[in-house]
């Protein structure tokens, strides 16, 4: 797989792109050339954006734990925004409930580019959805940066030049893009 946009440091903006060999990166380079060497055996994607290796939420824990993501058919009555609070006080929840709203709220994470957050993640049914998401858990506060490199995870996400989200790739799988 071929995702469009040139090295420079962590970041990859331009006419450059990585070459991605399951869950790792196996080629990063000027996208011409790799869709040269590997086109007739990639599928190729293009994105005109930028690709880093993803936000890091620091608040994760917060963001799934202590909010409410309501289901689409609760909209009526919910809303469609994380409920905390007293609100969040005044709903009766399950494991099973909480389940998922983690899992609801992971998608409104992968959405905006995040490709790490930090726990700890108390709650069982919220540490499953976590870890089975694929979303790296960092200790807080987050060591350093994470890279893009070869050999590495192939996790990152590609933003807009207005910085909204077109896609999120965490271990070489394609979790969300942008319509």
């Amino acid at each position: 797989m071929l995702i469009g946009d040139a090295p420079t440091g962590d970041v990859l903006i331009g006419d450059s792109g990585v070459v991605v060999d399951g869950s790792h990166i196996a080629a990063i380079g000027p996208y011409d050339e790799l869709a040269t060497t590997y086109g007739d055996r990639a599928r190729l994607r293009e994105w005109d954006g930028t690709l880093t290796p993803g936000r890091y939420e620091p608040h994760g824990a917060a963001l799934l734990e202590a909010a409410y993501h309501p289901d689409p058919r609760e909209a009526d009555e919910l809303g469609t925004e994380p409920l905390t609070g007293e609100a969040l006080a005044a709903l009766h929840m399950t494991e099973a409930r909480w389940g998922a709203s983690a899992r609801r709220g992971l998608q409104r994470l992968l959405a905006t580019g995040t490709t790490a957050l930090t726990g700890p993640f108390t709650r069982p049914t919220v540490r499953t959805a976590v870890q089975r998401s694929g979303l790296v858990e960092l200790p807080s506060p987050s060591p350093s940066p994470r890279t893009l490199h070869v050999g590495g995870p192939a996790t990152f996400a590609i933003f807009a030049p207005d910085g909204t989200t077109l896609a999120t790739v965490l271990t070489g799988r394609l979790l969300h893009r942008r319509h």
